[in-house]
């Protein structure tokens, strides 16, 4: 993560895809978050409606506090203690989270753009409704992640723990699974559009196989779903 001088340099985005032929999956557009030199967080908790520009949170404890609607553009947070934070609608524009941790999340409806999640360990996590778009997530665990009717858009789940994720009735454009874990996972109603899960390191899908339509999985992958495929439009596999 490089400092510059000033306001955030965007960098160009990554390109739409590969532009081979009719059969390739269009690549997911990654974040490239270069954030300009920040200011200490020198307040308590954090303010409903409030508007954090250029700030580091740096091991700050967020628990319970109340930022519902908040925005934070170019800032980091460190380390910091996020269990029970109310940020239901925030918005995160060019932020970076490292080693945040939490449980009981509320990030309902929040709009997280360009954003980078790193080695968080969260749980019990609301996303419900949420728009996410050019968001890595890298690293870490989180269990129980809320997605319900969330819209996904050029996002990467990278090197992360996943488990019994919640997509139901989402919708997920140009995502990418690669070398995480996905255990009892829902996609019950979603809809997909590019979505690789060919490098998916444990592929494990609780509910709604049936909505696989637009994603790409590998051969292997093919054979350990090959039960639950034929369980949906009922055709008995004996010997």
């Amino acid at each position: 993560m490089a400092a510059s001088a000033g306001r955030t340099t965007r960098a160009k985005k990554g390109g739409t895809g590969s532009k081979g032929g009719r059969d390739t999956i269009a690549a997911a557009r990654r974040p490239e978050v270069r954030l300009p030199p920040l200011v200490p967080h020198d307040g308590e908790g954090l303010e409903p409606d409030g508007d954090y520009d250029g700030v580091r949170f740096d091991g700050v404890d967020l628990t319970d506090a109340s930022g519902r609607g908040a925005r934070f553009m170019d800032c980091a947070l460190d380390g910091c203690t996020l269990d029970r934070a109310e940020l239901a609608r925030a918005r995160f524009i060019d932020a970076v989270l490292t080693g945040v941790r939490g449980v009981g999340t509320d990030l309902a409806e929040a709009s997280l753009r360009d954003v980078e999640v790193v080695d968080a360990r969260l749980g019990g996590v609301q996303l419900h409704g949420a728009v996410l778009e050019r968001v890595v997530v890298r690293g870490g665990k989180i269990d129980y992640l809320n997605l319900r009717k969330a819209r996904l858009k050029d996002v990467v789940f990278e090197g992360c723990v996943l488990s019994e994720p919640d997509f139901g009735d989402a919708h997920l454009v140009r995502v990418e699974f690669r070398d995480c874990v996905l255990k009892r996972a829902d996609f019950s109603g979603a809809r997909m559009e590019s979505v690789d899960l060919r490098a998916v390191a444990e592929l494990d899908i609780a509910r709604g196989v049936d909505r696989l339509a637009g994603a790409v999985i590998s051969p292997s992958q093919l054979m350990e779903l090959a039960p639950a495929f034929a369980a949906q439009i009922g055709v008995r596999v004996e010997a």
